[in-house]
């Protein structure tokens, strides 16, 4: 089934939101939300649009035309500072973590804690949040001072949207989390996202693993050549059904590709 109801209210959401590139329309006419406690994979074939999409919500991109949503209020986003102090904390494919620092120095790098008149680093405060953090999410971090180099990929990806939850955002969109990892570190990523939506944040999963997204997300956005090709609730579709989508395949056909 098709869903284009809102279960909860959107935290952001994009309405009619369209973003061209010389020749190339990269988005057409795009509405798309997300909800508080609310898992929403955003799954398309390369060149369907997800990364443009993802750049307009966290601001690299600001939009042709359409509207950028927050909160139920109309807002202008014209740069990741401004998605940032909105509440959207975005975690990229690449991680952007530094190997030969431990896990405190990464989680607080730019933002450091400081004390006394001389602002002098205070490890201690930040080592205490550090473990704070690390504790609520369950994460599977052996410790605060481990190298990040000497993590495993799942681990580094449990330190690097960590980090994004230092400023205390509302929406965490997570681009490709589990691509290139283990199926142990899948795990411990599926865990923490499944531990984001618990503390009551709006995710947005871009993932090309329907097996990963069907298992923790509650609503499947698909996108196809720039539009919105389908917007599903993961307990009223199938796999076949999203398939068709992503494809513009006949339902039998999709069938036929996942059989």
């Amino acid at each position: 089934m098709n869903a284009t109801a809102t279960a909860t209210a959107s935290l952001l959401e994009l309405r009619g939101v369209s973003k061209r590139f010389g020749a190339v329309q990269a988005l057409d006419g795009v509405d798309f939300h997300v909800g508080e406690g609310e898992v929403v994979g955003l799954v398309g074939d390369n060149g369907a649009g997800k990364s443009t999409l993802v750049k307009v919500m966290s601001g690299i991109y600001s939009p042709d035309e359409g509207e950028y949503r927050f909160g139920g209020e109309a807002v202008k986003v014209g740069s990741p500072t401004d998605a940032t102090k909105l509440g959207v904390a975005t975690v990229y494919q690449d991680l952007a973590l530094a190997d030969n620092l431990d896990v405190v120095a990464n989680l607080f790098i730019g933002a450091e804690m400081t004390s006394g008149p001389l602002r002098a680093l205070d490890e201690v405060a930040m080592e205490h949040r550090s473990r704070e953090l690390l504790s609520t999410l369950s994460t599977t971090i052996p410790s605060v001072r481990s190298e990040t180099g000497t993590l495993s990929g799942g681990q580094r990806q449990q330190v690097a949207i960590a980090r994004s939850l230092l400023g205390d955002p509302k929406v965490v969109l997570l681009d490709e989390p589990t691509a290139a990892l283990g199926v142990p570190q899948t795990r411990q990523v599926l865990d923490l996202v499944t531990r984001l939506k618990e503390r009551g944040l709006g995710v947005v999963l871009i993932s090309h693993n329907l097996e990963n997204v069907f298992e923790v997300c509650d609503r499947i956005f698909v996108m196809r050549l720039g539009r919105r090709a389908g917007d599903y609730k993961v307990q009223e579709t199938s796999s076949q059904e999203v398939i068709a989508a992503l494809t513009g395949l006949s339902g039998n056909e999709a069938k036929e590709r996942t059989a």
